[in-house]
Order: C-alpha cells, then structure tokens, then sequence
C-alpha cells in the first residue's frame, strides 16, 4: 500500500499540472486568510504562500525545476497582469497629471536613496562585488532587476531573492508605517510603496484603495527607468573594488 502509494507520488509529482493547481491552491488559502483577518500587513498571502511552498519542496525533496515545470503558467501572467495595472492608472489619470511635479521629486528622492543605501551598506560590510551588483536593483520589479543584474554581471538568482524580499517586506510594513507618520493621502502612500516595493507593493496597494493602487503603479513603472540608468552609475561611483 506504501509502495502504491509512493508510486502514484512519484507520477504525479512529474505532472506540471499538479504544481500549477497547487500554487493556485495555496495562494487562494493564504489570500482567503488575508482576507479573513481584513487585510492585515502580517498576513500577506505572498509571504506566506512563498514559504508554504517552500517548505514542501523541500519535505517533498522536489526539485525547483520540476516545480517551475508547472508554477511557469503563473509566472507567465505577470506581464498582462503588469499591463493590467494601466486600468487603474488610466482612469486616475486626472489625479496623476494634478501632482506630476511632487511625483517627480519623490521619485528623484526614492530612487536615489533605494540604490545609494543599499550600495553603501554593502560596501560598509565589505560583501563582495558581485553581491553588491545583485542587491543593487532590488526595489524594481523581479524581471527588470534581474536584467540590470544581468548586465552588469552580477547574479540574477540572487537579484531575484532580493527583490522578492524587499517587495514583500514593502508590502507588510507600508501600512503600519503610513499610519504612525500620519501620511493620509492615499496618493503619497501608494507612490511610496511603488517606489520601494514594486509590484508586491502594488498588489498591497490596491487592496487598499484604487488611487493608491494608480499612483503605486506609476511609481513601480517610473521607477524600473530610473534604476536602470542610475544603477550602473551608482556602482561605478561607489564600490571601490
């Protein structure tokens, strides 16, 4: 009956079929969770659907390959859902041209501080180069990031990590922290997220409120241009090695 059992594991386990249905399962637990408890910071159903599928790949000893065999139809989506975001922006767009000047400046300000921080803390700790070169991009969304890794050598994997971490860490800390600086202006809530959390951030944002979901989405798109020419400057200037 073991045998049997471990059998039909070992079949399905190869069906891209299985991981897809999975993935989709476990975000729509983690997300019904979020939802249950009102769309607490804390209950973010990336963060948890991430390690839940972690953790039974690796009880489950499956390779990532296998499982990319299947979650890959979820990955494709990102780009029309990417592309979905202009919905939002489109029919905010009076509120977007209204402070196109102060959006600038965020912007300027936002994406200089993402990069220069993280470049010089790095530095400070003496990581290695190529590292520096991976955590430089973090704060764009996973695909732009991995290609600026990309051409400037660095480790797209590790790239990838990061920015994954950094748009979930955005996407739990943005609300409590908007909250206890008095920021009420869903406008400047949802650019900041854009800014430092990306598309994760954005996702957040829109559960909270259209216009902040709009500016969000401007912000996560402004942003990828600007790293990718402030980037490769930065690390010129900065890393020493």
């Amino acid at each position: 009956m073991k045998d049997n059992a471990f059998s039909l594991w070992v079949y399905l386990s190869r069906s891209p079929l299985l991981w897809l249905t999975f993935t989709l399962l476990v975000y729509a637990i983690t997300d019904a969770v979020s939802l249950a408890t009102h769309r607490h910071p804390l209950a973010n159903p990336v963060l948890h659907a991430m390690w839940i599928i972690g953790a039974f790949l690796l009880a489950t000893d499956t390779p990532y390959a296998t499982y990319f065999a299947g979650a890959q139809f979820v990955h494709f989506l990102l780009g029309p859902a990417t592309v979905a975001l202009a919905v939002p922006l489109y029919e905010n767009r009076t509120h977007a041209l209204a402070a196109i000047l102060p959006m600038l400046i965020a912007l300027a300000a936002g994406s200089v501080s993402a990069v220069v921080s993280i470049v010089l803390l790095a530095e400070a700790t003496k990581l290695p180069r190529g590292v520096i070169l991976s955590l430089a991009p973090k704060s764009v969304s996973v695909g732009v990031a991995m290609g600026i890794s990309a051409s400037l050598h660095g480790d797209p994997s590790l790239t990838a990590i990061a920015a994954i971490l950094t748009g979930v860490m955005g996407a739990i800390i943005v609300t409590p922290l908007m909250n206890s600086t008095g920021i009420t202006d869903y406008r400047a809530r949802g650019f900041a997220v854009g800014i430092a959390a990306h598309g994760i951030g954005t996702a957040r944002a829109l559960q909270v409120d259209e216009i902040a979901g709009a500016f969000s989405a401007i912000a996560m798109s402004l942003n990828a241009l600007a790293t990718s020419f402030l980037v490769p400057f930065a690390v010129t200037v900065l890393i020493r090695r």
